[in-house]
């Protein structure tokens, strides 16, 4: 079992082309990244405004850490597919129940990955043709508990105003409890670990709002 994945050289050019232009255009700025485990896989679930948010949160981790993160199917099209593939995401199908992609997360973070998700499900803000509400889901905390992996919240802020040449701000929890789920029906564990989630993550984006 690998502790530390090696990135592919596409993840690793963006993340030299894009950090600092992101520092310093975007002014990004983290706290917390102390908190983050040095090795081994891990769930790090955030808020979801933008889809530039996997992109933000990466930052503060790179180039030591490659992140992997679940991304809606339809997007797997060539030649946009093996593109984001390359940077680390693997489909889900939405609205349903994807086995083989929560199959994928657990393999992956079993191997020393860390798996970005966003309980909320969609981004919280979208244009005119929005036909999905947020709507906060346990499956980060599910994975995390059925992985035997910590389960640690982000919080991203500035993300839905890239255009506006917004301050970027991310910050990272410490790991939510959940040793003493242990024992607990796999439902209510996942659902007391997704409460305990939300409002960490709650709490992390007042610290940079």
């Amino acid at each position: 079992m690998r502790s530390t994945p090696r990135p592919s050289w596409l993840y690793l050019l963006i993340g030299v082309l894009s950090y600092p232009v992101l520092r310093v255009v975007g002014r990004l700025r983290w706290q917390g990244a102390e908190r983050l485990p040095k090795q081994g896989g891990y769930v790090l679930a955030a808020n979801h405004l933008s889809n530039f948010d996997p992109w933000l949160v990466g930052m503060p981790l790179f180039p030591r850490r490659y992140l992997r993160f679940m991304a809606k199917s339809e997007l797997f099209w060539f030649p946009l597919g093996p593109f984001i593939s390359a940077c680390g995401a693997f489909p889900v199908r939405r609205g349903q129940q994807d086995q083989e992609a929560v199959d994928t997360a657990l393999r992956l973070c079993r191997e020393g990955n860390i798996v970005v998700m966003f309980p909320e499900g969609t981004r919280r803000e979208k244009g005119l043709r929005k036909r999905r509400e947020a709507r906060w889901r346990s499956g980060a905390a599910r994975i995390a508990l059925e992985a035997g992996v910590p389960l640690i919240p982000a919080g991203v802020h500035g993300s839905g105003r890239l255009l506006r040449f917004g301050r970027l701000r991310v910050a990272f929890g410490d790991p939510i409890i959940l040793d003493d789920l242990v024992g607990m029906a796999p439902d209510e564990a996942a659902h007391v670990a997704t409460e305990r989630l939300r409002t960490a993550i709650t709490e992390l984006e007042e610290t940079i709002a």
